[in-house]
C-alpha cells in the first residue's frame, strides 16, 4: 500500500513501545490517508490497537472519538481500560440509564445509542451530537450477524455521515471483503485490512479417557491419523454400556491440561447448570499456588466487605482455590470480580457458557470445548465453524504464551472427526440480519421524505446482500433481453397491420378447415349407416371403394364386386373384388368405404372366377390376369362423377376461396411467413420469461421496502402516523427505544399508567420488557390489584395489534407478562435481595436482567415527548427504588 507516513505529531515508538504487526502498520497508514478500514483478523491478534491509534491522534488534534461495542459489559470493561490507559476524565459513557462524562473526548457506548443519537440529526449530518468526532470505532463489528442487534450495526453505518470515519473491527469472517465493498458504497473510501496471522499460534487437542492426543496431523490439514484409525476389537475409543463413546470426566481433563502445564484454561459448558454443576464436582482442586491463594483471599474478601450480599452461594470457597463460573445467571458485579481475578493469572479454571467469548477480554492459555453440537429452538446442531473459531480465539495470551491449547473433548455423540472438521473449516460468511422496525419507520419519517427513507433502506447490507444473491438472475435477464431484441430487430421491417390480417387469415383457413373436416366425417357417418344395407342388395358388378388395415395401398381403391362367398349362417359374407390396379381382394363389409349404386355396372363375365390360390380370407390380395385386366380398363373413378353433399361442397368452396387469398398476400409470397409467426411465438414466450423472473427478482429484492411499507400502514391504522408524518402518538414511539416502540407507544398514551405509585409502575413496565418466561420459573409473590387492572385494561389494544400484525404478516414480539413481575414491585418496595432470591426460580443473573431491562424503559419515559408529568415524575422515582445494588452499575 502507497500511503502517506503517519502524522508527523504522532511517534509510534513512544505509543505502542513494541514492533507493530504488518496489519496493524497497513490500518493505521490508511486511516493517516483519511480512508475508513474494516479490520478483520483473528481473535486476540492486536485489532483493538487500531483503535486506540484512532483514539490517540484524535487526542493529540484536539478531536474526539466514539467507540461503540455491541454490549453494555463490553462498554464497562472499555470505560474500565480506556479510564487507565488514557486518564480518568479523558473517557465518558453513554448506557440506555446513564450518562457518565458525557462531553469527554473518549466516549463509550453500545452501538444501539451511537445509532439512537444518529437518528436525531438529518441523515449524513454532523448535527450537535457528532461535533468533532474525528472516527467512530465499531468493535466486535461481526455482531451484524446477531438476529437481535444485527439490524442496528447496519443503520448505525449508513446514517454515519461521510466525514467521519469508521474503524470497523471485526473477527474473521468468510466475506469480509463484501463489508469492505458495501462500506465503500454507503459511507465512503475505506479499505480492508485482513490478516489470518495469529502471533499466539493454536495447537489443537482431542481429549478421551485414554488421554490427550494432538487432533491434527502435522500439517495441520487433517484429523490425526491415530484418532481416525478403526481397527481392532474396540478401536481407540473407550464405549459404554449403551454402546456409544465414553466422555472423560472433567477432572480427568483438567489433570491432563495441570501435567502438561495448560492451566489457567477457560472450560466452554453450554448451559448454566453445567457450569455450576462443574465448580461443584472440581470444587475439592486446588490450582493455585500459596502465594496466589494468599493475593486471592485478600481481593476476594475486599470485594465482600463492600459487597456482602453478592457472594454466591458454592462458588466462594471454589473461587479462593482458583475456580469459578461464568455465564448469565450469575450477578454481574460477581462475574465482573470473576473477569479482572482471571485477567490477573489468579483463576486457574474458568466454567463458562459461550457468551464470554463474545467479546470479553479473558484470554487463557487453553480453551476447552467440551460438546461440538448445542441446543437451539430447532433442536441440536453442530457448532457454525465461526462460532467454534471465537471460543478457539480465547487461547494464547500475547507476550505471556508461545503457544495457546484448543482442547476438544469426546463425548457420546461427538468425536475426533467432529472436532477436525471445525478445526479445519474456514470461518462463517456475515449474514445481514437487517430488519425494519416501527421506531426506524417513524424517526426517518420525522426528519425525511418518503423517497429518501426508501433510499436509506435500500442501502441497507441485506439490500447489498441480495443484489449480489440475484446477480445470477440479472444476467438471466439481460441474456434473455439480448435474445429478444435480436428476434424483434429480424421482425421489426413486417408491418404489423399486414401481420394482423395475415395472422387472421391463417386463423380463418384453419377454421375453416376444422368446419370442413366435421362436414366430411358427419356425411362420412351418415353414408356407413346406408351402406350396410345396401351391401344386402349389391349384385356382380356393383362399384365399390375399399379400405383396410391389410390393403397395402394408402387410399381407397375402386372394385368391381365379383362375387359374395357366405361364411356361416348369420355372418356377413366375404366380398371378392377385383380392383381399378388388376388385382383381386378378399374383404368383408367393414371394409367397404362406399358403394356407387347411382353409377352403371361393370359388366362382369359370368365365367370370370377368382384363382384357386386366393385364400377366402378378409384382407388377402392377389394379382390377376389379362382376362381380368380387360375387364378392370373399365372401373371409373367415381371421384370424376360422384358429387358431394351440398354442405360439404359448399364449405370446400369457402376453404378454396381463403386459401387464394391466403396465397396472393404479401407474406405469403415472400416466402418467409413461417419464420416470422416462429419468432413471434419466440418473443412472447420470452417477454413471459422476463416477465416471471423479474417478478421473482423484485419480490425478493424488495423485501425490506415491503416490510417498511407494512409498517407504516399498521402505524397509520393505530394513528401512528397521518399522512406519513408521525402524530402525537408516533412521537410518543419514535422517542422509545425496544423491540416493539409502537406496543410501548400504545400503552404510555392509553393512561393505564398516569397514575400508579411508583413501585406499582415499576412492575408495570416490567411487563413490558419480560418475554415470556419458561414453564419452570416461579415467583412467590402475588402481584398488587393496582398492576393487575391496569394492564387487564391494555389487553384488548394488545389483541387488536395480534392481528393488525399478522395481517401484514409482522412478528414483532407484544410482551404483556403477568407472572413474573411482582418480583420488580417488591424490589421497589425495599426489599432485600438475598431474601429476593429465596423467593424465586430465577437465577440471580436473570432477576438482575429483568430488573435493569425495568430500569431502562423507566429511564426512557422522562424523556419521551407527549406524556403527563405525573407519568414521567412517578418513572423516575420508580428508578431511584429499583437502582440498588446489585442492580445498579457502579462505575467509580
Amino acid at each position: 500500500m502507497n500511503y502517506p507516513a503517519p502524522s508527523p505529531e504522532l511517534d509510534l515508538g513512544s505509543i505502542f513501545p513494541f514492533e507493530l504487526d504488518q496489519f496493524q502498520q497497513d490500518a493505521i497508514a490508511s486511516l493517516n490517508a483519511g480512508r475508513s478500514v474494516v479490520v478483520c483478523a483473528p481473535t486476540g491478534s492486536g485489532k483493538t490497537l487500531v483503535g486506540e491509534y484512532a483514539i490517540y491522534r484524535a487526542l493529540s488534534r484536539g478531536k474526539r472519538v466514539f467507540y461503540t461495542t455491541p454490549l453494555k459489559a463490553l462498554s464497562n470493561q472499555k470505560l474500565r481500560d480506556f479510564r487507565e490507559k488514557f486518564g480518568f476524565d479523558q473517557v465518558g459513557l453513554l448506557t440506555g440509564d446513564a450518562s457518565i462524562n458525557r462531553e469527554a473526548p473518549i466516549l463509550v457506548m453500545t452501538t444501539e445509542i451511537f445509532r439512537n443519537m444518529l437518528y436525531g440529526t438529518p441523515i449524513g449530518q454532523v448535527g450537535i451530537s457528532l461535533v468533532d468526532v474525528e472516527a467512530v470505532v465499531l468493535d466486535e463489528c461481526h455482531y451484524m450477524n446477531d438476529r437481535q442487534r444485527g439490524t442496528v450495526w447496519e443503520e448505525s453505518i449508513i446514517y454515519c455521515p461521510r466525514e467521519v470515519q469508521l474503524v470497523a473491527l471485526s473477527a474473521t469472517v468468510a466475506n469480509s471483503d463484501q463489508l469492505t465493498d458495501w462500506l465503500n458504497r454507503v459511507h465512503g473510501p475505506t479499505d480492508l485490512i485482513y490478516s489470518d496471522f495469529r502471533p499466539v499460534p493454536l495447537e489443537f487437542h482431542f481429549c478421551n479417557p485414554k488421554g490427550l492426543f494432538p487432533l491434527l496431523n502435522e500439517s495441520k490439514t487433517k484429523i490425526n491419523s491415530r484418532l481416525s484409525k478403526r481397527g481392532g476389537k474396540k478401536g481407540t475409543v473407550d464405549r459404554g454400556r449403551s454402546g456409544r463413546p465414553e466422555a472423560p470426566g472433567i477432572i480427568y481433563t483438567l489433570s491432563q491440561l495441570e501435567q502438561r502445564d495448560m492451566l489457567p484454561a477457560i472450560y466452554f459448558i453450554f448451559s448454566r447448570r453445567g457450569c455450576d454443576k462443574a465448580v461443584a464436582e472440581v470444587g475439592d482442586l486446588w490450582l493455585v499456588n500459596n502465594e496466589e491463594s494468599q493475593i486471592l483471599r485478600e481481593q476476594i474478601d475486599e470485594f465482600l466487605s463492600r459487597n456482602p450480599e453478592a457472594g454466591r452461594s458454592g462458588q466462594i470457597a471454589p473461587l479462593y482455590r482458583g475456580i469459578a463460573a461464568h455465564h448469565a445467571g450469575i450477578l454481574p458485579a460477581w462475574k465482573v470480580l470473576v473477569e479482572e481475578l482471571f485477567q490477573q493469572g489468579l483463576i486457574k479454571v474458568v466454567f463458562a457458557t459461550e457468551t464470554l467469548a463474545a467479546g470479553i477480554n479473558m484470554p487463557a492459555r487453553t480453551t476447552v470445548i467440551s460438546t461440538l453440537s448445542k441446543r437451539t429452538d430447532n433442536g441440536h446442531r453442530l457448532l457454525k465453524a465461526s462460532e467454534f473459531l471465537q471460543m478457539s480465539g480465547r487461547a494464547g495470551r500475547r507476550g505471556m504464551d508461545l503457544q495457546g491449547h484448543v482442547v476438544t473433548v469426546q463425548t457420546p455423540f461427538e468425536g475426533a472427526k467432529e472436532a477436525a472438521y471445525l478445526a479445519t473449516s474456514e470461518a462463517d460468511p456475515l449474514v445481514s440480519q437487517f430488519t425494519p422496525s416501527y421506531g426506524m419507520v417513524l424517526n426517518l419519517l420525522q426528519t425525511h421524505s418518503l423517497d429518501q427513507t426508501r433510499e436509506l433502506i435500500e442501502r441497507s447490507f441485506g439490500q447489498y446482500m441480495a443484489t449480489l444473491h440475484l446477480r445470477p438472475d440479472y444476467e438471466e435477464i439481460a441474456e434473455i433481453q439480448r435474445e429478444l431484441t435480436q428476434i424483434q430487430e429480424q421482425i421489426a421491417a413486417v408491418d404489423d397491420n399486414e401481420l394482423a390480417v395475415y395472422e387472421k387469415l391463417r386463423q380463418r383457413l384453419k377454421v375453416e378447415r376444422q368446419i370442413l373436416r366435421t362436414l366430411q366425417e358427419q356425411a362420412q357417418k351418415d353414408r356407413q349407416e346406408q351402406l350396410v344395407m345396401m351391401l344386402d342388395f349389391a349384385v356382380s358388378g356393383t362399384l365399390l371403394s375399399l379400405k383396410d388395415k391389410n390393403i397395402t395401398a394408402t387410399l381407397p381403391i375402386t372394385a368391381v364386386l365379383v362375387a359374395k362367398s357366405p361364411i356361416a349362417a348369420g355372418q356377413t359374407p366375404y366380398l371378392v373384388c377385383l380392383g381399378r390396379d388388376n388385382r383381386w381382394y378378399v374383404a368383408t363389409s367393414v371394409d367397404v368405404v362406399d358403394l356407387y349404386a347411382e353409377l352403371p355396372r361393370v359388366e362382369v363375365p359370368p365365367d370370370m372366377l377368382p384363382p384357386p390360390e386366393l385364400p377366402l380370407k378378409r384382407g388377402q390380395s392377389i394379382r390377376g390376369n389379362e382376362e381380368t385386366a380387360a375387364v378392370a380398363q373399365y372401373i371409373p373413378d367415381p371421384g370424376e362423377f360422384l358429387p358431394a353433399s351440398p354442405e360439404v361442397a359448399a364449405q370446400l368452396c369457402r376453404v378454396t376461396a381463403v386459401q387464394e387469398q391466403l396465397e396472393t398476400h404479401p407474406l405469403h409470397q415472400e416466402g418467409n411467413a413461417a419464420a416470422i409467426f416462429k419468432r413471434r411465438a419466440r418473443c412472447i414466450e420470452l417477454e413471459a420469461e422476463i416477465e416471471e423472473l423479474q417478478g421473482r427478482v423484485g419480490q425478493q429484492s424488495q423485501r425490506h421496502w415491503e416490510e417498511f411499507l407494512s409498517l407504516i400502514e399498521i402505524l397509520q391504522q393505530f394513528g401512528g402516523l397521518d399522512n406519513l408524518v408521525p402524530t402525537t402518538l408516533g412521537q410518543i414511539a419514535a422517542a422509545i427505544r425496544g423491540e416493539n416502540e409502537l406496543w410501548i407507544g400504545l400503552v404510555f398514551a392509553s393512561g393505564e399508567l398516569d397514575n400508579l405509585d411508583p413501585h406499582h409502575l415499576a412492575a408495570a413496565a416490567a411487563a413490558l420488557v419480560t418475554e415470556t418466561p419458561r414453564p419452570d420459573s416461579k415467583v412467590r409473590y402475588e402481584l398488587s390489584n393496582e398492576v393487575a387492572d391496569a394492564l387487564a385494561k391494555l389487553r384488548g389494544i394488545r389483541r387488536q395489534m395480534f392481528q393488525v400484525q399478522r395481517r401484514y404478516n409482522v412478528a414483532l414480539p407484544i410482551w404483556l407478562e403477568f407472572e413474573l413481575i411482582a418480583i420488580v414491585e417488591q424490589w421497589a418496595l425495599g426489599m432485600e435481595w438475598i431474601e429476593l432470591c429465596e423467593n424465586t426460580t430465577l437465577d440471580e443473573g436473570d432477576v438482575v436482567r429483568l430488573l435493569r431491562r425495568t430500569l431502562d424503559l423507566l429511564s426512557q419515559i422522562p424523556h419521551v415527548p407527549n406524556l403527563p408529568d405525573s407519568l414521567q415524575r412517578n418513572a423516575y422515582r420508580a428508578m431511584q427504588l429499583i437502582d440498588r445494588f446489585p442492580v445498579n452499575e457502579v462505575m467509580e
